[in-house]
């Protein structure tokens, strides 16, 4: 019982650390993070040269399915600037 609920707070703890560094989500919500990149801005961003090239090989796929599905949605907005 105990040992469930330290694994669910580990679970959400590195979830919320995971997604808070996710290229997709900073390369749209953050003013100037997506560097005018249209499509797979998410993946540009990650690609960056920066300190945390281990998250990044973990973030990649990830943003790279996020921003495919953002694609229908990217064509409509425009550059991310």
């Amino acid at each position: 019982m105990v040992q469930n609920r330290v694994l669910r707070i580990i679970t959400v703890g590195m979830m919320a650390g995971v997604l808070s560094g996710c290229g997709s989500i900073i390369s749209r919500t953050m003013p100037g993070q997506g560097h005018g990149n249209q499509y797979y801005p998410g993946v540009q961003w990650d690609l960056r040269d920066s300190a945390w090239r281990y998250v990044t090989v973990i973030d990649v796929p990830l943003s790279m399915i996020v921003d495919t599905f953002m694609l229908p949605i990217d064509a409509r907005h425009g550059p991310y600037e």
